[in-house]
């Protein structure tokens, strides 16, 4: 792959790696500096992760407020120190007569707009340093509850044998899909769902199965891409603002777009807007040339522009 890379892959992080690796190890695939992600997955995780290179680094906050779907399992009857199988036993409780109706019930209660707690073990920053960092350190600080939009929380009983955190809890395995908007912390709703279920819980087995439109069933494995080759799999630059309501340029349109130039929205009109933005500008091949959002009454500014040889 040449050194101008620019795109997108849609890359299925395998557990026990980070959101890192997984980028340097893209980063050496496509011969490309530029290169980042869009939506930390913690490493015991695996799933949908979203790598951008090149110019397309610079759609990347198009992506980070898609909605995400995940799977996993919520082990009733312990509680631990990072919220999932890896870390110290807090508490434990017996848990073992914990009903699928009553679990249904308490999960519908975790539904819509809730109010969440960062856990310590996030990537979320707080004065300059990431939580995970600070716990890692044994330092804990005061984090604020966050509004999140749990869109769908589904419960099962879990056939999964897969034995339990050590340390004497008791209660079944519920297998659970969630879909969320972003910045919403799966385990954190698996413990408190542990909370309102009268005792503990840890999460265990996290997917990621898609985030927006980008599904794992058009997910590469990083030994595939190491196989094959990343070019055959880099989606165009356009593909990371998919989501947002597009206008096509006409040709003399193209030409201020490329410069940067400040619009009118009646120019967007022309193009097929009709929502507030911001708006994903293509040419007429279906190029995309830049993203433009509202700027002042009637006129719309650039986002971001592409360089002609990215945009595709």
């Amino acid at each position: 792959m040449s050194a101008g890379a620019d795109g997108l892959l849609v890359v299925d992080k395998p557990s026990g790696c980070t959101s890192h690796d997984v980028v340097a190890r893209c980063r050496r695939l496509l011969g490309q500096r530029r290169v980042g992600h869009g939506g930390t997955l913690d490493p015991d995780a695996t799933g949908v992760l979203l790598v951008a290179a090149g110019q397309a680094t610079r759609l990347l906050q198009f992506l980070s407020g898609l909605p995400k779907t995940y799977t996993g399992e919520v082990v009733l009857g312990t509680a631990t120190s990072t919220l999932d199988g890896s870390g110290e036993v807090l508490g434990t409780w017996d848990m073992s007569g914990t009903g699928l109706d009553e679990a249904r019930r308490a999960a519908l209660e975790l539904t819509g707009r809730v109010m969440q707690v960062p856990p310590m073990v996030s990537a979320l920053k707080v004065g300059g340093r990431r939580l995970h960092e600070l716990a890692r350190a044994g330092i804990e600080v005061e984090r604020a509850p966050r509004p999140v939009d749990v869109h769908r929380f589904e419960v099962a009983m879990s056939t999964s044998e897969e034995p339990a955190v050590p340390g004497g809890g008791k209660g079944p395995v519920l297998a659970v899909t969630v879909e969320c908007s972003a910045g919403t912390y799966v385990r954190s709703l698996a413990a408190d769902l542990g909370t309102a279920l009268g005792g503990g819980a840890y999460l265990r087995g996290l997917r990621r199965r898609a985030i927006g439109p980008f599904t794992e069933d058009t997910a590469v494995g990083l030994d595939r891409l190491e196989a094959e080759g990343p070019g055959r799999h880099l989606l165009p630059p356009a593909s990371a603002v998919a989501s947002l309501e597009r206008v096509v340029a006409s040709p003399a349109t193209a030409e201020g777009v490329a410069h940067g130039r400040v619009l009118g929205v009646e120019v967007m009109r022309a193009g097929g807007a009709l929502g507030p933005g911001p708006w994903a500008v293509v040419s007429e091949d279906g190029s995309l040339l830049a993203v433009y959002q509202e700027h002042r009454p009637g006129q719309a500014k650039p986002v971001v522009v592409l360089a002609p040889a990215t945009c595709r």
